[in-house]
């Protein structure tokens, strides 16, 4: 299927590819529309906050094309691309979904909560980099670059893990709360609600893996873009479409905290699950090449820590000139990479 969908996208003009392009984030806009439809559902069912759904269950879905990408391309030899694919889509998550997310309608957070995740997701970024670093001559990795050794990516296995088990256990005392006639009335309709649930995080990352990114990645070629800036931009920004189909339509529709969380969720996904299963499928580790370590390490580290210096700035809500700041970021990163 894949395969007919290339020759396809390969076989149309450069207008009607970006027709065909308008036309699928059309379709996965409704996709993201049943996805945040149900998981609102499964807040208000069991109790749990929107943020806190976002930044699990929904993250889980949304960061499996990142997941498929970075495993394959280890698996084929391309070390490389997948920790670059990986650290690229935190990047994007962070610069710019979230900061459109915050521009089109700045969502209200709990703030304990997401200041929490937040140095979660920090925390996870540094140690992405510490553990890259050649610690023999640490000053040769912005030279030499260096790796992200096979025993890394176990580790970070079992730290995804720990934080699995940390957020059910945190989700079982928000359901504690609630009585046992709301325990009761949610159980109606489990069945189809799972069901709803399932069809649109599946349409979700089918049509951004099979439909969508075919077409971008074709746009980028005939627009004459190097392959180096498609590995590092577009397949990064590929792979992310679907949390930012997922944050653009829950903050229209008055679900950013929703939208946020799925962001964050993501993010500590793609170092922990994305990096991690790719690093230990690959006997030599990931390759961290010089640019990491000069650019794309500083840039994933300082828009990290903006958004948590955002949240500190803004209180309760988040605050537009924050969705600016993150938004800049994104832009001179694709620039510098550019350049």
């Amino acid at each position: 299927m894949e395969a007919l969908i290339q020759q396809f996208v390969q076989s149309l003009p450069l207008s009607l590819l970006f027709v065909y392009i308008a036309v699928s984030l059309s379709v996965l806009g409704k996709s993201a529309d049943l996805l945040v439809d149900e998981a609102v559902d499964l807040s208000v069912r069991w109790g749990i906050p929107k943020f806190v759904v976002g930044s699990t269950i929904v993250s889980i879905g949304t960061t499996t094309p990142e997941a498929a990408v970075s495993v394959l391309a280890a698996l084929r030899g391309k070390p490389d691309l997948a920790l670059g694919n990986a650290v690229g889509s935190v990047i994007c998550n962070m610069g710019l979904i979230m900061g459109l997310g915050i521009l089109i309608e700045p969502p209200i957070l709990e703030r304990q909560v997401v200041y929490r995740q937040g140095w979660i997701q920090l925390g996870t970024a540094l140690l992405l980099v510490i553990v890259s670093l050649p610690w023999r001559a640490p000053g040769s990795a912005f030279t030499d670059g260096g790796r992200l050794p096979e025993w890394a990516g176990f580790l970070f296995l079992g730290l995804l893990a720990a934080y699995l088990w940390y957020s059910i256990r945190r989700t079982s005392e928000r359901r504690a709360t609630y009585s046992t006639r709301q325990e009761t009335s949610k159980e109606a309709g489990t069945g189809l609600f799972v069901l709803m649930k399932l069809i649109g995080a599946v349409s979700l990352v089918v049509g951004s893996s099979w439909v969508l990114i075919p077409g971008v990645q074709e746009a980028a070629l005939r627009l004459k873009v190097a392959e180096g800036i498609i590995a590092a931009t577009i397949v990064a920004f590929g792979t992310s479409l679907p949390e930012l189909v997922t944050m653009v339509r829950a903050s229209w529709r008055g679900h950013g905290e929703l939208g946020a969380g799925n962001v964050i969720g993501a993010n500590i996904l793609n170092v922990l699950f994305v990096a991690g299963a790719s690093a230990a499928v690959t006997a030599g580790g990931l390759i961290a090449a010089v640019h990491f370590f000069r650019l794309l390490f500083f840039l994933m580290l300082f828009v990290l820590l903006v958004f948590q210096v955002g949240i500190l700035y803004s209180g309760a809500r988040l605050r537009r000139p924050v969705g600016v700041l993150l938004l800049a970021t994104y832009l001179l990163t694709v620039t510098f990479s550019y350049s």
